[in-house]
């Protein structure tokens, strides 16, 4: 590993021996923020013609192939002054723009910009000026993006998987935060569905939502209040505050919330063996939770180029039951009734996390720095206990009680840096990151059921990258090699080390994207090597109690997953294409096999390394408009390629494809109305060993009113109005089959929010150590 680490480092100073004259420089708008997208514009003297023109950058950096002399330099973005400048040297230094005094109220966008572009290796969707900004809060806003989903703080993007959240730069921490964001307040989202070497190569998508420049000194709030209604009410309150006077920021959020929620399904497993074992099991579950959190952030800006800042966040949910009352199952041999089972589990699972982030984040000449350093502590309890009550045909009724109790305990300490630069007319990035974690969990059964287990893993993984971005022409092209080293180390009962279940990685992954406009179409193609590594909930060696015939357990021994990404996006005014193809190695799923062979009617629900797999992504969006209606129509498609074990010892290709289609529509209402009517269908098909046996659909409405000049907002929304969205297919393995129908009920939901000089947080931390948090 020495050598691979000097190897790049030798590496990054042979580049910092080499520099070409360029001109270069960095725009920051009136709050000393950087100031992306502006349009840069070297003319020549006297008749001002085109000579060369560049964007800024997310940081606000800009680099242009051209010398400086008798020309003048043209900045311009929408809602600024434009800045005329002579061009006295190859650096310009930082630039400031004004907001135009001439526009009132917030920036208008132009209604002939497109609503989705592509620049650079994301899908770009202005927000601003356009119907999204009355989508109601962050995560409504989301779901109204092509491709992507959200769903109480969860984010997928079609094709890729979870994606990561920044705003502003700063990476999610809490769900609720996409909820805690107003839709109004957001100035552009940008979806990555091919991220490059400066994220984790376990990153599958990102989603960069930024906001727009804050208004005003001293001190602001918002309230958001809601309560839903489906499986039983839940509510929640959400209090943000904010103080800015000058360099200094301060800033909180203090949120509570009662959850009320409920489970049903029907499970069907048929294992083939034998003798054909068929359990059949209605499963009801009720359950609820009690949630307090906050959030305190602290900043100081010296100046434009140098800041430093501390956020510290708490959650306790002291709270948190699931009652199945009770679970029915029937279990038949050769097509016969073998036993009747009825069983009541009760859980109680309270948690407590404690998240500390510092950050400085400064420019020192042509350097850019951004420096986190993390620490997270979190643990989490569960106590289960089971009463249940058998008759095996032809005997008595027998009664059993289970208890359980498991505990996980996490530790995170985590730092990274990010250096940039101007270099060779283009823009060098390069950064290393690392992160100690350490796992523990403990299972207790009561009765000797199940062995009990102590289980601890413990890993140090570091990581390092190079990225160079350049414009050649119209040609944007950026490059990069990330290298990750983890050593996993697994200790039993006693701290025992065990060899073969700790591991250590060493893995390369390069990135590549170039981006090309044609005509007025915009095009994209990149290139992503990644893995996924799975959970630790997926690598423990407890087993967990369901009944007497379910079992469910992790597995220690899974290996990461090897992914390769090749994807081209489109874009022609509102039309937005994306096609993508995903080779996976070790594909990790989900399968059923036999407890063992003394009851080989239990089974154990576990996860395994498979078969290859192979899968192609596409997707079509439009987005007109017709004077108060704007429309979306998103059509996805998946199809793979995959090896599925059958029941009858033979393999069988699942290559039969899945559909998705949405349908958006807003509508402008006279009285300042917001209508917005949507519906989306599922359609049968195969992903990975799971079959989907019928389509699903979905009909969702919402009305938006705002009063008081926007401060006060009311929202009122109904999805799966038709109770339409039920969910049925089985999942193959092997010798064992499992049949899942998964019922689904309508939702409504009502939203007030009140706000008061809402001033948003300067905060730039972005985070350390993420995706070793998110595997916790």
């Amino acid at each position: 590993m020495k050598q691979r680490i000097a190897f790049l480092c030798l590496s990054l100073l042979a580049t910092f021996a080499v520099r070409a004259q360029s001109l270069t420089g960095k725009l920051i708008d009136e709050n000393y923020q950087p100031l992306p997208y502006a349009n840069i514009v070297l003319l020549s003297l006297p008749d001002s013609a085109f000579v060369a023109g560049v964007v800024s950058g997310d940081d606000g950096t800009f680099t242009l192939n051209a010398a400086c002399r008798n020309r003048l330099i043209r900045i311009s973005s929408i809602g600024y002054t434009t800045l005329y400048k002579e061009c006295t040297g190859q650096d310009l230094g930082i630039l400031q723009l004004q907001p135009d005094a001439q526009m009132l109220g917030e920036v208008v966008v132009k209604a002939d910009l497109p609503k989705v572009r592509i620049k650079g290796d994301a899908q770009v969707t202005t927000v601003q000026g356009s119907i999204l900004e009355q989508a109601g809060t962050g995560n409504d806003l989301l779901n109204k993006l092509p491709g992507v989903s959200a769903d109480e703080g969860t984010v997928n993007v079609f094709g890729s998987g979870e994606a990561e959240i920044y705003i502003n730069g700063r990476k999610m921490r809490d769900a609720s935060e996409l909820d805690q964001l107003e839709s109004d307040n957001i100035k552009r989202v940008e979806v990555v569905r091919n991220p490059g070497a400066r994220y984790d190569a376990e990153v599958q998508a990102v989603v960069r939502i930024y906001t727009k420049r804050p208004q005003g000194e001293g001190f602001g709030f918002n309230n958001r209040f809601l309560t839903r209604y489906q499986y039983g009410w839940t509510m929640l309150d959400q209090f943000n505050f904010n103080y800015r006077k000058g360099g200094f920021d301060l800033s909180g959020m203090l949120y509570g919330s009662k959850f009320s929620g409920e489970d049903n399904k029907t499970l069907t497993t048929e294992t083939f063996l034998d003798n054909t074992w068929r359990q059949e099991s209605l499963i009801s579950t009720t359950g609820g939770s009690h949630n307090v959190s906050a959030m305190l952030s602290l900043n100081y800006q010296f100046n434009e180029n140098h800041s430093i800042g501390v956020r510290y966040d708490f959650d306790r949910t002291p709270k948190d039951w699931w009652d199945i009352n009770p679970l029915y199952s029937h279990v038949f041999r050769d097509d016969e009734l073998y036993e009747e089972n009825i069983s009541r589990n009760r859980q109680r699972n309270p948690s407590t996390s404690h998240t500390l982030n510092i950050y400085y984040n400064g420019q020192a000449g042509d350097w850019n720095i951004d420096f986190n350093a993390d620490g997270l502590w979190a643990y989490s309890k569960s106590f289960q206990d089971t009463w249940e009550h058998y008759t095996t045909v032809g005997e008595a009724m027998q009664e059993q009680n289970v208890t359980s109790y498991n505990k996980d305990e996490n530790t995170l300490y985590a730092a990274k840096l990010i250096v940039s630069r101007p270099l060779w007319e283009g823009n060098l990035s390069f950064g290393g990151e690392y992160t100690y974690t350490n796992h523990t969990n403990t299972y207790i059964n009561d009765q000797g059921i199940l062995d009990n287990d102590y289980s601890n893993i413990e890993e140090n993984a570091a990581s390092a990258f190079l990225e160079y971005a350049r414009s050649f022409g119209q040609l944007q092209a950026t490059a990069g090699v990330r290298y990750e080293h983890i050593t996993s180390n697994y200790y039993y009962e006693n701290d025992v080390r065990v060899d073969e279940q700790s591991r250590t990685y060493d893995n390369v992954f390069p990135t590549l994207s170039l981006s090309l406009p044609v005509g007025k179409t915009q095009l994209s193609l990149s290139y992503t090597g990644s893995i996924y590594r799975p959970p630790y909930y997926l690598l423990r060696s407890n087993i967990t109690y369901a009944n007497r015939y379910t079992y469910e357990s992790g597995n220690p021994l899974l290996r990461p997953s090897i992914i390769n990404r090749l994807s081209l996006d489109a874009s022609w005014k509102w039309i937005y294409f994306n096609v993508k193809y995903i080779h996976g190695k070790d594909a990790i799923i989900q399968q059923g096999n036999t407890y063992s062979a003394d009851n080989p009617a239990i089974t154990l629900i576990s996860y395994v390394n498979k078969y290859n797999s192979d899968k192609l992504y596409a997707t079509l969006s439009l987005s007109p408009t017709f004077g108060p209606w704007s429309p979306q129509l998103t059509l996805m498609l998946l199809q793979q390629w995959y090896m599925v074990d059958m029941p009858d010892g033979t393999r069988r290709n699942f290559n039969n494809p899945m559909g998705n289609f949405a349908w958006r529509n807003n509508f402008r209402l006279p009285w300042g109305l917001l209508l917005d009517v949507d519906a989306w269908l599922d359609t049968p098909g195969e992903n990975e060993n799971y079959h989907l046996v019928k389509s699903a659909w979905s009909v969702d409405v919402g009305l938006r009113k705002s009063f008081f000049d926007e401060r006060l907002s009311l929202q009122l929304q109904g999805q799966n109005l038709f109770n339409s969205s039920d969910s049925d297919g089985t999942i193959f393995g092997g010798n064992r089959l499992m049949t899942i129908d998964q019922e689904s009920r309508r939702r409504f939901t009502l939203t007030l929010r009140y706000k008061f000089n809402p001033a948003k947080s300067k905060y730039k931390g972005t985070g350390a150590g993420q995706e070793q948090r998110s595997r916790m």
